[in-house]
């Protein structure tokens, strides 16, 4: 099937970010894309709940690759999780990472995420936002270490690997899309592309 025969436009399909796991992601979808970084400040804006900020964000990061891509449909994703009301970044060294999972220890972690599909010859949007909770086992000093050891997920917020060893860190998980604690809720944007007239193969 030819780019043009899935509904594509000139631009193609431009995805605005360059990590590896939404890359990884919207591969599966089998569609033809390039990828692009956005510029985009990623600071809270004063008294910003964590829903509206992943939602402002996709857009942002959609419409700053957009300037540099005006005939394309850009994707922009941006996540966040939530605990105890307080968004958790990514941990960046052991000492963080092992403090959030005793944190989330027999708990749950909301994971919030923006998706923006924008049309950006046309200036047209749709972003929403994909809520996802994850409920941890109880986990000790040694669980902890002997997982970090393993995966060390210090790029990833929440510290652990959905798609890896970090699974059995988890009791159990909520919500509709699980590929959106990796970081691009796939079921709904699909969802979205057949909205603009994209076919999935």
């Amino acid at each position: 099937m030819s780019t043009s025969s899935r509904g594509l436009p000139p631009g193609g399909l431009v995805l605005a970010s360059t990590s590896p796991y939404r890359r990884e992601l919207l591969g599966r979808l089998g569609l033809p894309f390039t990828t692009a970084r956005p510029n985009a400040d990623e600071t809270a804006l004063p008294d910003e709940s964590p829903e509206k900020l992943v939602y402002r964000l996709a857009e942002a990061k959609a419409r700053s690759v957009a300037m540099s891509h005006p005939d394309a449909l850009v994707i922009g994703s941006d996540q966040v999780a939530v605990l105890d009301g307080a968004v958790i970044g990514k941990p960046g060294t052991p000492e963080q990472a092992r403090e959030q999972l005793l944190r989330a220890s027999g708990r749950g972690v909301r994971f919030l995420t923006g998706l923006c599909l924008l049309d950006a010859a046309k200036d047209e949007a749709r972003t929403v936002v994909e809520p996802f909770t994850v409920h941890f086992r109880t986990l000790d000093d040694a669980r902890i270490a002997s997982y970090l050891e393993h995966e060390q997920p210090y790029d990833c917020a929440g510290s652990f690997k959905s798609e890896g060893l970090g699974i059995a860190l988890f009791e159990r998980l909520e919500g509709d899309d699980p590929n959106s604690l990796v970081g691009l809720p796939l079921i709904r944007l699909v969802s979205l592309l057949k909205e603009f007239g994209v076919s999935v193969p």
